[in-house]
């Protein structure tokens, strides 16, 4: 169990052999040319990081950025940079991991560890992607209500008829999903990129905002925006996402060809989060442009911010702009969950659903409880549920980012193609610097801070 594949550089210290793949119907469905130019041999790896980049721009994420600008200005536009930098860490050992090994981070717990704490840890990373899938369909009946005036409640409903089109996407092939999910961060981006136009933020600021400020440690107030922006950047269900996505490139098994794709992997998955990291930015920059330039300091809720797009900015096209990218985040979203869920429960169990019924299962759990809050609480009930799910992720995500970091860093797992020990130090850091501020996240919402 402790050898080494000579050919293909992978590791041997397994507790249990590899097993079929996760999303086995598009598991090695993009070819990749052997021969030929660098330049087209990563474009067949272009695509799974955008995917993943979906989940770093959730309404968790936009809560944060726009209470942070609102609130303080460009000030933590350095928090955003920093906590991109991070993702970009986890997210290029997820890639790593799955090239090396030929297994998703679902598929390595299952054959690393007893069955009883693989067990566990599937369970967690179900409950984390039930809370996922919370959010997004909380995020979805919002985009709803603020374009076309649709009751949340009824939203939340409708949101379940997305099943419909992943399914379609899925069985036309990988890169027509991957076609779409790009397609609505184009879209996002646009909006946002025509808010900021309109908004006229003060760029000598904007700038001077992405460098590091002693203010935000000395601010208490500011410090627990910093901590609620860098806290929700991470989410578990991504580091399985990737690791299975990554997969359906047909790249060459022998040591060569793992090398290639674990560049090209890490180059895409960086350059999609530098998108999402212009998209978080867009956000924190609309706000403190559009809200603390006119003395609107308190903006939290993603209804509050887009009524006041339309006065605070004097066009009526600013806030249905606003509505547009939220629901393309939440259309986005709403597939890569899907993804996640089925890359989950066929890697820790080794059980094979029809993509329908998972579809159905992870959703009705999810529109369940946000149908009956938004009934009974309306708009306010549905903004703590949308916290109550973030939370839950930050509870799950030591469970992920651990055993992520610890099998990269082992050479008998992954062979030659280990982490270096620098980067693991460094991933290593940025874990414990996430979980540290996620368990305090949670203890304050707990507190009631």
């Amino acid at each position: 169990m402790n050898t080494v594949d000579q050919e293909t550089g992978e590791g041997g210290g397994w507790r249990r052999a590899r097993g079929n793949p996760s999303l086995e119907e598009v598991h090695g469905s993009i070819p990749v040319a052997e021969i030929g130019p660098n330049w087209r041999k990563f474009a067949a790896f272009l695509g799974p990081g955008y995917l993943v980049a979906v989940g770093y721009m959730d309404p968790g994420n936009w809560a944060t950025s726009i209470a942070g600008g609102s609130r303080f200005g460009y000030t933590l536009l350095f928090v955003v940079l920093l906590s991109s930098l991070m993702a970009m860490i986890l997210q290029a050992l997820s890639a790593r991991l799955a090239v090396a090994t030929g297994r998703d981070l679902a598929q390595a717990c299952r054959d690393a560890y007893p069955a009883p704490v693989a067990a566990l840890l599937w369970l967690l990373a179900e409950v984390a992607i039930c809370a996922t899938d919370l959010a997004e369909v909380i995020g979805t009946a919002i985009g709803l209500n603020l374009l076309f005036g649709i009751p949340l409640e009824i939203g939340v409903v409708i949101t379940a008829l997305d099943v419909f089109l992943v399914l379609y996407l899925q069985t036309k092939g990988f890169r027509w999903v991957e076609a779409l999910v790009i397609t609505l961060l184009g879209v996002i981006a646009a909006c946002f990129l025509l808010q900021i136009i309109m908004a006229s933020p003060q760029w000598g600021d904007l700038v001077r905002g992405f460098l590091p400020s002693s203010e935000i440690v000395r601010n208490p107030d500011m410090l627990y925006l910093a901590l609620g922006i860098i806290g929700a950047t991470v989410m578990p269900h991504n580091l399985y996402l990737h690791s299975g996505i990554v997969q359906t490139r047909a790249y060459h098994a022998g040591h060569e060809g793992k090398r290639q794709a674990i560049r090209f992997t890490t180059i895409d998955s960086t350059l999609a989060l530098a998108f999402a990291l212009m998209i978080n930015a867009s956000i924190l920059v609309l706000a403190a442009s559009a809200f603390h330039a006119k003395g609107s300091t308190e903006v939290v809720e993603l209804d509050k911010a887009h009524a006041l797009l339309h006065p605070l900015l004097g066009s009526a096209l600013a806030p249905t702009l606003f509505a547009v990218a939220l629901l393309c985040c939440g259309l986005n979203s709403t597939v890569t969950a899907t993804m996640a869920g089925q890359i989950v429960m066929e890697g820790f169990l080794n059980i094979r659903l029809a993509p329908w019924l998972r579809r159905l299962i992870t959703r009705g759990i999810a529109i369940v409880p946000a149908a009956v809050v938004t009934i009974v609480y309306g708009e306010s009930g549905a903004g703590q549920l949308l916290i109550l799910s973030q939370v839950i992720l930050s509870l799950q995500l030591p469970f992920a980012v651990i055993p992520l970091v610890m099998f990269t860093a082992e050479r008998r797992k992954m062979g030659a193609f280990t982490a270096p020990r620098w980067l693991t130090a460094i991933a290593a850091i940025v874990a414990t610097v996430i979980i540290i501020l996620n368990l305090k996240l949670i203890f304050d919402v707990v507190a009631g801070g």
